[in-house]
């Protein structure tokens, strides 16, 4: 605080760290936001938790509505600038607030906004009421159970590497969960929670395993319920939440940027923890049902380095070959956003005209990097090819876009 100050005297100054789970503020933000007494204050240090989501709110209620206006159609313009012609915004108290999110769902732009809010119902009654206040399409996405593994806020079962006697931040109880994921269910809205610890995975399925107990597993399954970033997951806990119909929303930027045996999760957890986190090939194995993308601004909104990075995972084994990762950003993205018809996301008869053309220069057939490929490499298959996604190879130039018959960029 003292640094933010002599920097910017009597300035409100907000800086978040890259994760958005913690941010150092200045005494005239801090002054701003009642921050005394909030699980993670600190009078110098970053601010996590109550506090952060304290003092965030304290900035976002500097911001005007026209500044709001010029940066979400600048993301917007970015994302159909890059080939994306539909997003999924989470929204939530802590993270942007009712008014962001209606104004995003009103804004008319060729990208397509599909609205998650994060807050805990207890009753079908309620999450009714909150989805129809909100005008969200569901009620999950950054609904918290844990923060991030960066800022030492991801919920664990044993403590930080680097910080010992810490586990992180727990937000919502296994009871809490189960509460808010049969309300949803019993009124057929599709729920989720954000979740990346290990005691918050498992906190996870404990709720799934309670509702399905108590609803049946069908029942559960035909909500499409959906877990984001569920990056300390293993094997066996992704056998049962696929069984429950739970798709899996995951950041393959996360391993690029942060794996790996000398990075930020081994710095975090140690490198054997580390070595097992986002394990994308374990988990399509077990038939749980995968969807990519950014978690922007956490990570850019770049298709092409982020298949990349789902192909060539730091922990052997853990990546996935080009075919699935492109699935897991098309199909498996409309999936998860709700869309369950079998069709979108695929360039098939029938389908919505949703589609880019870009300039991919060779496209090829790769099989698995890690693994025995379940189909053939040889032309003559009719496997259909796709640009070149090995390190070092030029990203496809994107031509044209466009989102159910209307043209979102072209070049």
């Amino acid at each position: 605080t003292d640094d933010l100050d002599a920097a910017a005297p009597g300035r409100a100054v907000y800086l978040t760290r890259v994760d958005a789970h913690s941010a150092a503020a200045s005494t005239a933000l801090r002054a701003a936001a009642d921050l005394a007494g909030l699980d993670g204050y600190h009078p110098q240090r970053p601010l996590t938790a109550a506090a952060h989501h304290a003092v965030r709110a304290a900035a976002r209620a500097l911001l005007t509505p026209d500044e709001r206006a010029r940066a979400r159609a600048a993301a917007l313009d970015d994302y159909a600038a890059h080939g994306i012609v539909a997003v999924h915004e989470c929204g939530g108290p802590d993270i942007a607030g009712r008014d962001d999110f209606a104004e995003l769902l009103a804004t008319d732009h060729g990208v397509q906004v599909r609205g998650y809010w994060g807050e805990a119902v207890t009753t079908a009654e309620q999450a009714r009421a909150l989805l129809t206040a909100t005008g969200g399409h569901a009620l999950g996405g950054d609904l918290f159970v844990d923060g991030a593994l960066g800022s030492h806020t991801a919920w664990l079962t044993a403590p930080y590497t680097d910080r010992p006697g810490c586990c992180g931040t727990a937000y919502l109880t296994v009871e809490q969960m189960a509460a808010h994921l049969r309300a949803c269910t019993e009124a057929g809205i599709q729920a989720g929670f954000h979740v990346i610890g290990d005691a918050a995975v498992d906190a996870a399925v404990q709720a799934f395993a309670a509702v399905a107990a108590d609803l049946g597993g069908p029942a559960v399954a035909a909500r499409g319920h959906r877990l984001e970033h569920l990056e300390m997951v293993t094997a066996a806990q992704g056998e049962r939440l696929g069984s429950w119909g739970v798709i899996a929303s995951m950041q393959p930027s996360f391993d690029a940027l942060w794996g790996g045996p000398d990075r930020l999760y081994a710095t975090r957890l140690g490198a054997g923890r580390a070595a097992g986190l986002n394990p994308f090939a374990p988990l399509a194995a077990t038939g749980m049902s995968l969807a990519f993308g950014s978690d922007a601004p956490v990570t850019a909104a770049r298709p092409w380095p982020m298949l990349r990075a789902a192909v060539h995972h730091r922990t052997p084994g853990s990546g996935i070959s080009p075919r699935a990762a492109f699935a897991a950003a098309t199909r498996g993205a409309w999936r998860a956003g709700g869309v369950r018809d079998g069709i979108a996301g695929t360039l098939d008869p029938g389908a919505p005209a949703s589609y880019a053309v870009w300039d991919a220069g060779e496209l090829v057939v790769s099989a698995p990097k890690d693994s025995v490929q379940r189909w053939s490499t040889d032309p003559r298959s009719r496997v259909a090819p796709l640009p070149n996604l090995e390190p070092g190879t030029p990203d496809p130039v994107l031509l044209r876009s466009v989102h159910r018959g209307r043209v979102v960029y072209a070049r």
